[in-house]
């Protein structure tokens, strides 16, 4: 399975902010929307950074509240690691695990395209681990 295949089942919507977004409003589009990193990009949509739930913790546990309105730009991960639509499930999770990373943007020509999980990744692969016991089942029964 790929990368691809995960898009294609949750669907390929990401919740992205503008640089220059304020730290406030990445905390309120994570609570919003229930999610844990919030992918940075450029006019044009060029991934610039992402933001996490933790990077924002840090921000205010280092810097005080008035981090909150400071740009994401100064509390974002820069160097972004990130995958394509044509990777596999298993080279994705050696890339999470090895790492440290529950987020993994999708990137296209520089553009972003999608965002995954390591909730996503986990819940294609148990899919996978239930059709090949499924078939195992009819095979060995057939």
């Amino acid at each position: 399975m790929t990368v691809a295949t995960i898009l294609k089942n949750k669907g390929a919507d990401v919740v992205s902010a503008p640089t220059g977004t304020s730290v406030a409003a990445i905390a309120r589009l994570l609570a919003e929307h229930r999610i844990g990193a919030v992918p940075v990009v450029d006019a044009r949509g060029r991934l610039k950074g992402i933001v996490s739930e933790r990077d924002v913790v840090r921000a205010v546990a280092r810097t005080g509240a008035g981090v909150l309105e400071a740009p994401v730009d100064e509390v974002m991960t820069r160097k972004v690691v990130v995958c394509t639509p044509d990777d596999t499930n298993h080279a994705i999770m050696e890339l999470m695990t090895d790492n440290r990373i529950r987020h993994l943007p999708v990137v296209v020509d520089d553009k972003l395209v999608g965002l995954i999980s390591i909730g996503d990744v986990v819940k294609q692969r148990i899919a996978e681990v239930e059709f090949e016991a499924a078939a195992m089942k009819r095979y060995i029964a057939g």
